[in-house]
């Protein structure tokens, strides 16, 4: 190889190296450099992989696990290895069931999601929205035409809930 290869093995002798007067290399028996810092309490359940095991000594989420989604989340950590499929497919599902979690707790607050603003509708207009996308030969130019629909559809169904209950009850005080 060091005859084909230009420079390989160059650091193969400790004496070539640059950094040997400095460098100090005595691995402890982990095959660590430090110290191993003192462990982070894990105060609410966190999504552990069947790898490994236990968590990294400080770890964080930005959004623990809540709802059917978190239970979907947990069941795929617990039941299948990060190298499969149905690991990764059923944290997609997860984030699927979330996104529909967030949009009726929205609908059940006080201040639900503005779709206007939210899905950037109004920078369609004023933001050079469509001169931005024709003819710049961009990949997502195909799934334009759905993303009103997406965004719309929960709105359009909770409108159709919300005439059909005011019916029924309209209905049935008139009777």
């Amino acid at each position: 190889m060091r005859a084909r290869i230009p420079g390989w093995g160059v650091d193969l002798d400790p004496r070539d190296r640059p950094s040997v007067p400095k460098e100090q290399f005595n691995p402890r028996p982990t095959g660590t450099h430090g110290e191993f810092p003192e462990r982070q309490p894990e105060r609410r359940p966190r999504e552990r992989s069947i790898e490994h095991e236990f968590l990294t000594p400080v770890f964080g989420t930005s959004c623990p696990p809540k709802g059917l989604s978190g239970l979907i989340r947990t069941y795929a950590y617990r039941r299948y290895s990060e190298a499969r499929a149905a690991h990764w497919l059923l944290l997609l599902a997860a984030d699927r069931v979330d996104v529909v979690e967030s949009t009726i707790g929205s609908f059940a607050s006080r201040h639900p999601d503005s779709p206007i603003t939210e899905a950037g509708v109004r920078s369609e207009f004023t933001r050079h929205g469509a001169r931005s996308r024709i003819g710049r030969r961009r990949a997502d130019v195909g799934h334009h035409a759905l993303d009103p629909v997406i965004v719309a559809a929960p709105w359009v169904l909770l409108g159709g809930v919300a005439y059909l209950v005011v019916k029924r009850v309209t209905g049935r005080r008139g009777a």
